[in-house]
């Protein structure tokens, strides 16, 4: 084992277990170092924070999927630092010396210049995210139906998500079925299915990575639902009491004790340290500005992959979704062993598979390019795709499962309320 090629990997997401799958029987020695313990499948966030599954059920411990890969080890660390001349990995607690690194770190909630919202108005980027907005989005109806004041209380039934892209359009969707299927007969001071549900994009339409004809298809799927859009709005203030929207007819208070972020991410922090520590170019968002081949220029021994990327012959970087990152660490992997053999590998370039999004109830949106189409067919599509992409054949029987059970009864088992108390809940 000693003197073999040691590359440690930064992020145990698509980007980075894509990457230590790919060095499988290889010879080298891969170091997979996350601050957690697990392989989250983000797509699917939603569906915790709304009930309908648990955490476990789209999380993998990343030692159980690596069991079987003897070349790959897993260290639970929260890195700091690095040392590019040395080649060491810094940790909060040690360091871990590298030949080959890939950071691959994900992004996180981005508030643009008001960072002071993420407080009450939280993002959906982790498992705590999740389970926060679940207890947040359940508490509301339960403090409602102890409201006597009926202001106050369509305060507490009002739920506004700020963003239309894939993860607000599918959480509104989610937010709707809760309220007029799920809850429906479980209170008795309030009708569930009367709560307000507003979807506020900044752009002209909602789902604008999409075609024209397929955002509209899915407005009119999420009218059906009850879900109202608003578009061509931005949000001017948050508050714990609701949300100050501006407009072509103005300025807009909305009252709402439930104000959801969905509207932008921001690629990790690690790129800064990049910067510092080993000359890395950053982008306005601050991604690294890599090389063809996604390696730091001046540093072709690092690599970064997923979000934290902006390929520098890219018009505009590539999206912030599982494919790209998917792709992108099994291009790393196949060019760390072709170095090692003597060769080379062309650029990396992003093969676009299509873009999938589900709005609700046997309703979807799927966009391959030449062709769109939307309906059951596309939420079929979407279903199957997600179980596929999910990290071990337990987890994928689960979520079926539970996809299934809920289909026949509207039932979401995951509604618990966990943690109390919440800021704002007992006022």
């Amino acid at each position: 084992m000693a003197g073999r090629h040691r590359v440690v990997i930064l992020g145990g997401g698509f980007g980075g277990l894509y990457a230590a799958k790919a060095l499988r029987g290889q010879d080298v020695d891969v170091t997979l170092v996350d601050r957690h313990n697990y392989h989250l499948f983000q797509p699917l966030l939603y569906q915790v924070a709304t009930g309908s599954l648990s955490p476990s059920e789209i999380a993998s411990p990343l030692r159980a999927v690596l069991r079987n890969q003897k070349n790959a080890r897993v260290w639970l660390g929260e890195a700091t630092s690095i040392d590019a001349e040395a080649r060491q990995l810094i940790l909060k607690d040690g360091s871990v010396p590298y030949d080959s690194l890939i950071v691959a770190c994900g992004a996180q909630s981005h508030y643009f210049g008001h960072d002071d919202w993420e407080a009450v108005s939280p993002g959906l980027k982790s498992l705590e995210d999740a389970i926060h907005l679940r207890r947040k989005v359940l508490y509301a109806f339960e403090a409602a139906e102890r409201e006597p004041d009926p202001a106050r209380r369509q305060a507490w039934l009002t739920f506004v998500i700020v963003g239309g892209g894939p993860t607000g359009v599918e959480l509104g969707g989610a937010l709707a079925e809760i309220a007029h299927n799920t809850l429906r007969s479980d209170f008795r001071s309030i009708h569930p299915e009367e709560a307000r549900i507003l979807l506020v994009e900044g752009e002209t339409r909602i789902l604008t990575t999409f075609p024209e004809k397929l955002s509209a298809a899915a407005e009119q799927s999420l009218a059906e639902l009850g879900v109202q859009t608003r578009t061509k709005v931005k949000v001017t203030g948050i508050d714990e009491s609701g949300v100050t929207l501006s407009g072509a007819a103005g300025t807009e208070r909305i009252e709402s004790r439930t104000v959801i972020w969905a509207a932008g991410v921001a690629p990790s922090g690690f790129g800064k340290i990049l910067a510092e520590r080993a000359g890395a170019k950053l982008d306005r968002e601050g991604r690294v500005m890599v090389t063809p081949d996604l390696t730091i220029e001046g540093h072709p021994e690092i690599f970064v992959i997923g979000d934290l990327a902006h390929v520098a012959t890219d018009a505009a970087p590539l999206p912030g979704v599982a494919p790209v990152a998917m792709q992108q660490g099994a291009y790393t992997a196949h060019a760390i062993v072709a170095r090692l053999r003597g060769g080379n590998v062309a650029a990396f370039h992003y093969h676009d598979k299509g873009n999938l999004a589900v709005i609700g109830r046997a309703a979807g949106v799927a966009d391959f390019g030449t062709f769109g189409f939307h309906g059951v067919l596309a939420w079929l599509l979407w279903l199957f795709v997600h179980l596929m992409y999910l990290a071990g054949f337990q987890n994928r029987l689960l979520v079926f499962m539970r996809w299934g059970f809920q289909y026949l009864t509207f039932s979401r088992g995951s509604r618990l309320i966990t943690g109390w108390p919440l800021q704002g809940e007992q006022e």
